[in-house]
C-alpha cells in the first residue's frame, strides 16, 4: 500500500563513506599485527569476507577457514574487535575517509522537510557514531538515529537491525527509504518491507541488486528527495 514517505535510512560502510577497503581493512591488519597475528587480509580476501555482515563474524569466518590461534576464541574475538575499533576511529579522525558525494545533500533534505533520519549499519556502534558526528557535524548528528552493531542477534542479510529501526521509531516500513550498497544490505532493507536505494561501492559494483528501487554509483546521479517520496507511494518496488 503506497505511504507518504516517513524516513531515510542510511547503511553506513560503503554508503555514508567508503570505508571497507582503506578503512576497515587497514584497521582489521593493524589489529591483528599488534596482536602478535601473523595474518593479513588482501583486498580480494577482505572483499570475499565482506559478504558476511559483521566484523567479529567476518574473523570468527577467517578462523574457521584458515585455522584458530590457540586460546579462548570469543576473547580473542573482542580483543581483536576493540583493537580495531579503536584504529579505525583514529582514522575517521585523521579526515583520510571523505563522505560520498550527495550524503550530506540528502540528509539536509530531509530533516528539513521533518523526516527521520536513520543508520543501520552491523559495525561497532562506536565507530558508527564516529562516522557520523566526524563527517557529517555534531549539530546532523544529534538528528540521526543510530542502530548499530550487537544490538540485533542476527546481521544483514536478516532484516533484523531494519524491523527494529521500524518499531523503535514507530514508522511504517513501506513509508521508509533506506541507502544501501551491498546485497546483503538490500536484501535486508527488501526484508523488512522497505524501500532502497543501491549507490554502488568499491567493493559491490558488480554485486547483484535484483529488487532495488534504484541503482547510482552514487547519490549525486539523480537522487534526490522528491525521488524518494515517489519510491514510498509506488504499489510495488521496480528495479532499475
Amino acid at each position: 500500500m503506497p505511504h507518504e514517505m516517513q524516513a531515510l535510512i542510511f547503511d553506513c560502510d560503503g554508503v555514508l563513506v567508503d570505508t571497507e577497503r582503506d578503512g576497515h581493512r587497514v584497521a582489521f591488519n593493524a589489529a591483528f599485527k599488534a596482536a602478535g597475528l601473523s595474518v593479513e587480509w588482501s583486498v580480494e580476501r577482505y572483499g570475499a569476507l565482506l559478504t558476511t555482515g559483521g566484523g567479529k563474524e567476518r574473523m570468527r569466518r577467517h578462523f574457521d577457514e584458515t585455522g584458530w590461534p590457540e586460546g579462548d576464541r570469543d576473547a580473542l574475538i573482542a580483543q581483536l574487535h576493540r583493537l580495531k575499533t579503536d584504529i579505525f576511529m583514529e582514522l575517521i579522525e585523521s579526515g583520510a575517509l571523505p563522505l560520498r558525494p550527495g550524503v550530506a545533500r540528502m540528509v539536509d533534505a530531509a530533516l528539513g522537510a521533518g523526516l527521520q533520519v536513520a543508520v543501520c549499519s552491523t559495525s561497532n556502534e562506536r565507530a558508527v557514531e564516529k562516522v557520523v558526528e566526524v563527517l557529517l557535524g555534531p549539530e546532523r548528528a544529534k538528528a540521526i538515529v543510530i542502530f548499530a552493531g550487537d544490538v540485533v542477534a542476527k546481521k544483514k542479510p536478516d532484516p533484523a537491525i531494519y524491523t527494529l529501526a521500524a518499531t523503535t521509531l514507530r514508522l511504517t516500513p513501506s513509508a521508509c527509504v533506506v541507502i544501501e550498497d551491498s546485497h546483503i544490505g538490500l536484501s535486508a532493507a527488501k526484508g523488512a518491507g522497505m524501500r532502497c536505494v543501491v549507490t554502488r561501492s568499491t567493493y559491490t559494483h558488480d554485486e547483484d541488486f535484483t529488487g532495488a528501487d534504484r541503482i547510482v554509483d552514487h547519490l549525486d546521479q539523480g537522487i534526490d528527495l522528491g525521488l524518494c517520496r515517489s519510491l514510498t507511494k509506488e504499489e510495488e518496488p521496480q528495479c532499475r
